[in-house]
């Protein structure tokens, strides 16, 4: 219209509108990937690999064994069913053991889940879990499996202004995982005792108050889950620190002596684990060990163990079980492994990885020693491990020589 003077508005935001980033992961090699930040603010160096579960977002980022580690879910959709107090895997959650970052494919959305009760953003920020959305998790991935497992900054600022340079650096600058004994951050601080027993539908946890068996479980980063299901074969179990000594656990007069999982490398937690181990084998008491103690059991034996290329993470990776035949789908979480070809005459190897060879189990010939590299307890994944708790009891109930709970 004639004579009229227009004001000029801004166009909406659109896909066409690059928003500020307010989340960096800054590589080692000085690659900037940018983002958006949720959860706790700041920044934090440590390990990038990536996890391939579908489910239990919730119990991977509390595992201790992801202690040092930013944790890039392949699966897009994290944060729907929301958080709960039941499905942390930590003994103790104000620890904060477990993850230091997070990496989304989207944004999480509100939860939609009847045992939700809270929202996995505020539960990030809580547990100073630094996190970011938006960012090509496939491409990522890719450049894990291609490169390895990377070293990496991931910061958080909600105004968005970085120093770059200094997040490059301090990326270029960070140990990585070996020679690092996280084992000693992440263990009990005194021994205590476990009562709980696993979940049923409707039920709840319930308690275990008639045991026929004591299990003593070493701590080098425990998740409830296993400690729930010794206890729910009938186990007293009593959880001791890493750094327990061999008199000391057999002060205790267990029957049977368990390993935990754990993160960092097994060598440097083997420098005071493994003479603790040899003593306890000389006993000819029962021992079972997972994950990071299926390494050091490895070294105490006299294996080696070596640092891999990208680690197993994920609740989807198939296992041959040697002593049966039989392939299995479980839950993994490591970035070091045992060298199978170390392993000396007289320790079996009973399970291997499909996927690619690796290493996943061992056992002591005549002694009622064995292990496995992946997490049998299935938080998250699926229960075709479970028979492995079974397995142990039952050597402790041959070794008791007395009527136990079949």
């Amino acid at each position: 219209m004639a004579g009229t003077t227009e004001t000029a508005t801004a166009p909406a935001p659109g896909p066409w509108t690059k928003e500020k980033p307010t989340a960096l992961l800054v590589l080692a090699d000085g690659t900037v990937v940018e983002g958006k930040g949720l959860g706790a603010t700041g920044h934090v160096a440590a390990e990038v690999c990536f996890n391939t579960a579908l489910t239990g977002y919730q119990e991977i980022l509390t595992d201790p064994s992801y202690a040092g580690q930013i944790v890039t879910f392949t699966f897009p959709h994290i944060g729907n069913i929301g958080i709960n107090a039941e499905d942390a895997e930590d003994l103790n959650p104000a620890a904060r053991a477990g993850a230091v970052g997070a990496i989304f494919k989207a944004d999480v959305t509100a939860p939609s889940n009847w045992r939700a009760a809270g929202h996995l953003a505020d539960w990030l920020k809580k547990r100073g879990i630094v996190a970011m959305t938006g960012i090509d998790t496939r491409a990522l991935t890719a450049l894990i499996r291609e490169h390895g497992a990377l070293n990496a900054v991931i910061a958080h600022a909600p105004d968005g202004v970085f120093d770059i340079e200094a997040l490059k650096k301090q990326a270029r600058a960070w140990h990585g995982l070996v020679d690092l004994d996280l084992a000693k951050d992440v263990t009990s601080g005194q021994s205590s005792a476990w009562t709980e027993t696993p979940w049923v539908w409707n039920e709840g946890f319930g308690a275990q108050g008639e045991p026929w068996m004591h299990v003593v479980a070493v701590d080098y980063g425990v998740k409830r889950n296993i400690l729930r299901l010794l206890a729910g074969l009938g186990a007293k179990v009593t959880v001791v620190p890493a750094r327990t000594s061999a008199e000391d656990i057999l002060a205790l007069k267990p029957d049977g002596v368990f390993l935990s999982n754990g993160p960092g490398d097994p060598a440097a937690t083997g420098e005071y684990a493994v003479p603790v181990l040899r003593t306890l084998l000389d006993t000819g008491i029962p021992i079972f060990g997972i994950c990071l103690g299926h390494q050091i059991l490895a070294l105490a034996l006299g294996g080696r163990t070596v640092k891999m290329h990208q680690g197993h993470h994920g609740a989807n990776h198939p296992v041959k079980d040697h002593t049966t035949g039989k392939v299995e789908i479980v839950s993994m979480n490591h970035g070091f492994a045992v060298d199978a070809k170390s392993l000396p005459q007289g320790v079996e190897e009973t399970h291997v990885s499909l996927f690619d060879g690796s290493n996943c189990g061992i056992a002591l010939a005549g002694r009622p020693v064995f292990s496995v590299q992946y997490h049998p307890e299935a938080s998250p994944g699926p229960q075709d491990s479970h028979y492995l708790f079974r397995r142990f009891a039952d050597m402790i109930r041959a070794r008791k020589g007395e009527m136990a709970p079949a």
